[in-house]
């Protein structure tokens, strides 16, 4: 794969285009495998990776989606998803919403009739994303190094079809979280995820303080690494 310059905000330079040349996105992979996390864990899935980002959580386990990529006309990534025969269709990164060639994409897997997800960190503006998609969104606890960049805005946009992942390095990130979701009543508006960073917080120190506290949150696990191991690629 070719490696992109990088600008300040963490985006490819060619991600900037003038209006009116056709979108184009820097692919960092496309795979097929099974959906790993969040209420759709278990499905068979195409998985479209985007190059950039402009978060650097500590325990980032994609790191290499933040230079290495392609450039993919639309249609070539289309056809490229479409070649899997699966219906269920996932955009991620990377943040993928750093590149505008993001919307274009989402609303023509919408229009081939994909169930399509966006899995966003949270730190850009989900408002404008196809109101077809479903919008999985991370909350970055303080255990990430990146609490500071969230952008709590989106909260107010939360659909009933969207999903509010926190990812908990330890006990601290998980207090954090729990006391954030009661707060701000999240659980009303959609879907709350609760996962472990791998080799962090053990799943059963989270599964018993979820339990204890009565938290209305689903506890996930990332599959595809109990499955494949925390290193493969393309999985």
């Amino acid at each position: 794969m070719t490696v992109a310059p990088r600008t300040e905000d963490g985006r490819s330079g060619e991600a900037h285009r003038s209006v009116g040349v056709p979108p184009r996105l820097l692919v960092n992979e496309i795979f097929y495998s099974l959906q790993g996390e969040s209420s759709f864990a278990g499905r068979p899935c195409v998985l479209v990776r985007l190059t950039g980002c402009q978060m650097r959580c500590v325990w980032c386990d994609s790191e290499h989606s933040f230079y290495e990529g392609t450039w993919y006309s639309l249609d070539e990534v289309v056809r490229e998803v479409e070649s899997f025969e699966c219906p269920l269709v996932e955009v991620t990164g990377g943040e993928p919403l750093l590149q505008p060639g993001v919307h274009p994409l989402l609303a023509r897997l919408c229009d081939a009739g994909f169930e399509v997800l966006l899995e966003t960190g949270g730190g850009l503006d989900i408002s404008s994303v196809d109101p077809r998609v479903r919008r999985i969104v991370d909350v970055k606890c303080p255990g990430s190094g990146e609490a500071g960049n969230n952008r709590w805005e989106n909260l107010d946009h939360l659909r009933p079809t969207d999903e509010l992942k926190f990812v908990l390095a330890d006990e601290a990130d998980y207090e954090w979280a729990r006391d954030l979701v009661a707060e701000r009543g999240l659980s009303r508006h959609c879907a709350i995820l609760f996962s472990v960073v791998h080799d962090g917080l053990a799943l059963r120190v989270l599964a018993r303080r979820v339990l204890e506290d009565r938290l209305p949150v689903r506890v996930q696990t990332q599959l595809h690494k109990l499955i494949w191991g925390p290193t493969e690629r393309g999985v």
